[in-house]
């Protein structure tokens, strides 16, 4: 019976600890550059280099970065520069909170069996809240490979973004439906001199009754 309770301790514990308080830097290409907390100079990124909360990362042309937080993966393109505003541990939980000021950043959240990760990016005109998923995004456009997404707009407007789908922010801060994003994919270009048409949602909550899905041609900076 003793041995049962100490292999559940040792259990729980190991559950508890598989979350780092810092992310790291796993690999990078060309200048990749780290502004500590309460540093006021950048400093060269290194791989294995500890990205602690308030860190301000900064990718320079032709330049990328890998950055390791638990069970989260932040791939972070060319001429961006990102702020990781929070990381914290609450039991088997990680919440990573990332405020991306400028450029691009890949996500993968698969957070190890038993535990989970909770995962904001807040941009300048949205806020992407995940628990397990992939997309890209930027300050403002976001597109979902897997799984789903809670898009925030400044205008206090939300839309979820299923697998496959595409959102981006009006001017005023609104999320646009993910169906229209889709729907306007598929209008042909306007002729010059032609009014644009009227492109609205097919009248569907339901995204797997398109047969359609959006696929924007991304380049690297």
């Amino acid at each position: 019976m003793k041995k049962i309770v100490i292999v559940a301790l040792i259990a729980l514990v190991s559950v508890a600890n598989v979350f780092s308080q810092n992310g790291v830097i796993r690999e990078f290409t060309g200048t990749v550059e780290l502004r500590h907390a309460g540093s006021s100079n950048f400093v060269p990124a290194t791989v294995g280099a500890t990205v602690a909360p308030n860190t301000i990362v900064s990718t320079g042309f032709r330049s990328t970065a890998v950055i390791v937080i638990g069970g989260s993966v932040i791939g972070v393109s060319p001429l961006t520069r990102l702020t990781m505003a929070e990381i914290q541990n609450i039991g088997n939980t990680q919440n990573v909170n990332v405020n991306l000021q400028s450029g691009r950043v890949r996500v993968e959240v698969n957070p190890p069996a038993g535990t989970r990760s909770n995962l904001t990016i807040q941009t300048p005109s949205s806020t992407a809240s995940v628990r397990g998923t992939t997309f890209e995004m930027d300050t403002n456009n976001i597109i979902v490979s897997e799984g789903r997404v809670m898009v925030n707009g400044t205008g206090g407007i939300a839309v979820m973004v299923d697998g496959g789908y595409a959102t981006h922010s009006t001017p005023s801060g609104i999320p646009v439906n993910p169906l229209e994003v889709s729907a306007a994919n598929l209008v042909p270009p306007v002729p010059v001199g032609a009014a644009p048409p009227v492109v609205s949602a097919p009248q569907s909550d339901l995204p797997n009754e398109i047969t359609f899905t959006v696929k924007p041609d991304w380049t690297d900076l």
